[in-house]
């Protein structure tokens, strides 16, 4: 199946969209549900993978570039030019893993910070691609970790607020400039 969407992985001068950062409310928004693939969404997935690829980035929510709305594109492997990017419009994770794993995270709506982060090892989740066929995938590893923090940013949840390390939490916000203030935790 060839994607609709086709985008150089590389870096842009100038990204079409502009990553908001920790502190923004709008990051902090449920996200909405999507009731029409078209053209338009298209292009803000195009937009999103350019933005991405030229951030340094392995996933973006809609919600990080102030788009109140349920998507996120995804490439766990950005130096592979023959692997595409993912896709994924309402996504809604079905199962996960009773197998937990920690692992470094970071967030391009918080550069310079990475922490460790627990989340199951592996999911399965159901969502449409950029031409509205309804998918699902079973993952692990990085790729499952990518989703699931993404899908964190659609319910304005930020890793930084599974952080269990208080101490390296704070030290790493307050390095690289940002409140703490603006950590809500989850359970």
């Amino acid at each position: 199946m060839a994607a609709v969407i086709d985008v150089e992985k590389k870096k842009l001068k100038k990204p079409p969209l502009i990553v908001h950062q920790m502190g923004d409310r709008v990051l902090r928004q449920p996200a909405k549900r999507i009731a029409k693939i078209d053209n338009a969404l298209r292009d803000l997935v195009r937009k999103m993978l350019q933005t991405m690829y030229s951030e340094d980035g392995i996933g973006l929510a809609a919600p990080q570039v102030g788009v109140n709305k349920q998507l996120l594109v995804v490439d766990a492997d950005p130096e592979n030019e023959s692997a595409p990017p993912l896709v994924l419009v309402n996504p809604k994770i079905l199962s996960y893993s009773d197998e937990l794993a920690a692992g470094q995270e970071g967030c391009l709506s918080i550069p310079g910070v990475y922490l460790d982060v627990i989340r199951p090892a592996a999911i399965e989740v159901s969502f449409k691609d950029e031409n509205g066929r309804p998918r699902k995938l079973k993952t692990d590893d990085l790729l499952a970790r990518v989703i699931q923090h993404e899908m964190d940013h659609l319910n304005g949840v930020l890793f930084v607020d599974r952080v269990e390390n208080t101490i390296a939490l704070n030290q790493e916000l307050q390095k690289n400039g940002f409140a703490v203030k603006h950590v809500q935790k989850v359970k």
